[in-house]
């Protein structure tokens, strides 16, 4: 369960300093990424990851290209150093580890389903659900940083929370998973591109 879960995120780093929003800023911010996120059909971004272990000296640092196509297939290609890749697409997960195939299904599983959807709104950065999160809102000297710690009691035992950075456009710029035992994933995105035509053939499991 756990490695799924892990093959299943990919989020960011440091917090940087930070000020907590008023409650007019953070509407501001809120209402501007949920009418920004509306408008994404597709998303192409470059991105490097970061993953954190306690017992390890050195993160553990991968890059590659993430491709989005609405309403709900992403796919996460790494590069570097290796090939492999990850597609959510149709209620499945295609898992493809240097031409060694394997898929996983989501939508028989209500904790993998979750996930998913978390995966589809984390990338357009829409997870401003107070039923689903508590949520806290910073200020940082650019950007925005949104906190959301899952209510689900049996989610939280896999997830302590999710931190996503916002551009002041509203775009997604980082996000990061933290665990319960303070490990985390983080993914710093760059080259991002809105709305440009991909081929089907991306997405091909």
């Amino acid at each position: 369960m756990r490695k799924i879960v892990y093959i299943l995120f990919f989020m960011v780093a440091a917090v940087n300093a930070q000020t907590k929003m008023s409650s007019s800023e953070s509407a501001t911010l809120k209402a501007k990424v949920k009418a920004h996120a509306t408008t994404i059909n597709t998303l192409v971004s470059d991105f490097t990851q970061y993953k954190h272990l306690d017992f390890l000296s050195n993160d553990i640092v991968t890059s590659g290209k993430l491709a989005f196509k609405s309403p709900n297939t992403v796919k996460w290609a790494y590069t570097t150093p290796f090939k492999y890749s990850v597609l959510f697409k149709n209620d499945k997960l295609f898992i493809n580890d240097e031409g060694k195939k394997s898929d996983v299904d989501l939508g028989s599983n209500k904790m993998f389903k979750q996930l998913n959807s978390l995966i589809i709104n984390s990338v357009k950065g829409d997870m401003f659900d107070d039923n689903e999160f508590d949520i806290l809102y910073f200020k940082q000297e650019l950007n925005s940083e949104v906190h959301f710690s899952p209510k689900d009691k049996e989610f939280s035992k896999y997830i302590k929370a999710f931190h996503i950075v916002f551009n002041d456009e509203g775009h997604v710029v980082e996000l990061k998973m933290i665990e319960p035992s303070e490990d985390y994933t983080k993914i710093v995105f760059n080259n991002r591109k809105i709305n440009t035509s991909l081929s089907d053939a991306i997405f091909a499991e």
